[in-house]
C-alpha cells in the first residue's frame, strides 16, 4: 500500500515585485492576479482528491500569518506555521521536514512554492503521484522538472541522464536521472541547453521519503540535520523553532543538499506552468486589444500601444499617448513606469535609481 502524501507549501516572500498591489505582508501568493483566487488558494486546491487536507502544511513567516489564516479557514489550525526569521529555503525545507516527521517519520513528502500558475489540475496530480511513487520505491530524491518554452536566463536548469523505469509501470521516459543541476545561466549558456534538449527548468517542486531527505540533511548539512532531530521531539516544535531557527545558516535548499546529493530523479511535467514573476509576466492573462494593450479592467486607449494596465476594483483606465507604460492602481498607491524599467521595482538599495521605492517603504507602503 502506498505510503500517505503530506505537501509543504513554502508560503513565505517578501512582497516587492508587484508593488503596489503586492507588500510585505501580501506577497506575491497572497494576491488575485489571474484569477478570483490567489495564488496560494490555487495551490491548495490543486491537491483535492490527492492530499488530505489534514496533510497539507503551510509554511509563511510571522508577517504574513493573519492573512495566511484568514485565506484558508478549511484547514487545521495548526497546520499552519510561520517562520519567525528569514533564513532561505534550506532552513524552511528542514522545518517543513522536521514538521511533517514529528507526524509520520515514513511519509513522502512534497515541497511545493505557493506562488506558480496551474491551470491543469489532473496533469499536475498524475506527474506528483508519479514523483512520490519514484521517490517511495527508489529512496532517492525526486525533482519535478519543467521542459524549456524559451532560452531563460531567469531559472535554473536540470540536466537529466539516463531513463528510469519503475516496476510495473511505463512511463515513456518520464524519469530520469540527475546529472546536475545548473544555476541561472546567461542567455547564450541556456540556448546552448535548449539546444542539446536534455535540459528541463527546476521548477522548485520536489518529492522524497522522509527517511531519505533525513540521510540527505545529515551528511550534507549536519546542523539542520540536528535541528530536525530536535524538532521531532515531543512537544518540541514551538520551543525548538522559537530557540533555533534564526540561528540556522542562511543558505538555499538547492545549494545545501539537491547540488550535493548523488541520487537524485527528475520527472517531467505533463502540465502547463508558470512562474509570474513581473507585472509583463502577467499581463500575459489579461485581455489585449488590436494595439497591444493588456489590461485587467476596462481601458479606453487613444494614439497608445503596448501598455500593461491593472486597476484592483476593475475602475476604467484612460490611455491617451503612451507607450510601453505599466499602470498599476491600487486603494491608496499608483504606479507608473516605463515596461522595460519593471525589473526595477524590486528594491535595491545598492541602485540609486530606486529612491522612489525605498521612499515607498520608508512610509510603509511596502
Amino acid at each position: 500500500m502506498a505510503k500517505p502524501i503530506y505537501a509543504l507549501i513554502l508560503a513565505g516572500g517578501s512582497g516587492e515585485r508587484f508593488w503596489p498591489l503586492s507588500r510585505r505582508a501580501r506577497p506575491k501568493q497572497l494576491l488575485r492576479l489571474v484569477s478570483k483566487k490567489t495564488l496560494l488558494e490555487e495551490t491548495v486546491a490543486r491537491l483535492d482528491g490527492l492530499v488530505s487536507r489534514e496533510r497539507i502544511l503551510i509554511l509563511t513567516n510571522t508577517e504574513q500569518e493573519g492573512a495566511v489564516r484568514k485565506l484558508l479557514t478549511d484547514l487545521p489550525g495548526q497546520n499552519v506555521l510561520a517562520e519567525p526569521a528569514k533564513r532561505d529555503t534550506a532552513a524552511a525545507v528542514a522545518l517543513g521536514t522536521g514538521w511533517v516527521a514529528a507526524r509520520d517519520h515514513t511519509a513522502i513528502m512534497a515541497v511545493l512554492p505557493a506562488d506558480h500558475i496551474i491551470a491543469n489540475r489532473s496533469a499536475f496530480q498524475e506527474t506528483l503521484a508519479l514523483a512520490a511513487e519514484a521517490a517511495e520505491e527508489t529512496a532517492e530524491l525526486v525533482a519535478i522538472g519543467i521542459k524549456p518554452t524559451w532560452a531563460c536566463p531567469g531559472f535554473g536548469y536540470i540536466e537529466q541522464g539516463e531513463a528510469v523505469y519503475l516496476r510495473n509501470r511505463s512511463d515513456k521516459g518520464s524519469i530520469h536521472r540527475v546529472l546536475r543541476f545548473r544555476e541561472k545561466p546567461n542567455t547564450d549558456l541556456a540556448e546552448s541547453f535548449l539546444r542539446k534538449g536534455n535540459f528541463r527548468w527546476n521548477a522548485g517542486m520536489f518529492v522524497w521519503s522522509v527517511p531519505t531527505v533525513l540521510s540527505e540533511f545529515n551528511r550534507h548539512a549536519p546542523e539542520l540535520a540536528d535541528f530536525i532531530s530536535q524538532l521531532r521531539g515531543p512537544n518540541n516544535l514551538e520551543k525548538v523553532l522559537c530557540e533555533r531557527f534564526s540561528k540556522l545558516p542562511r543558505i538555499s535548499f538547492d545549494y545545501a543538499i539537491m547540488e550535493k546529493a548523488d541520487r537524485v530523479l527528475v520527472v517531467e511535467a505533463s502540465f502547463d506552468w508558470d512562474d509570474i514573476g513581473s507585472w509583463r509576466a502577467v499581463a500575459n492573462y489579461f485581455k489585449n486589444d488590436e494595439h497591444g494593450n493588456a489590461a485587467n479592467c476596462t481601458i479606453t486607449a487613444v494614439d497608445s500601444t503596448n501598455n500593461i494596465v491593472f486597476d484592483q476594483n476593475g475602475t476604467t483606465i484612460a490611455l491617451l499617448g503612451v507607450h510601453n507604460l505599466i499602470v498599476v492602481r491600487t486603494g491608496d498607491a499608483v504606479l507608473v513606469c516605463h515596461r522595460h524599467q519593471a525589473e526595477k521595482i524590486k528594491n535595491d538599495e545598492s541602485n540609486s535609481s530606486n529612491r522612489l521605492w525605498q521612499r515607498a517603504h520608508w512610509r510603509g507602503n511596502f
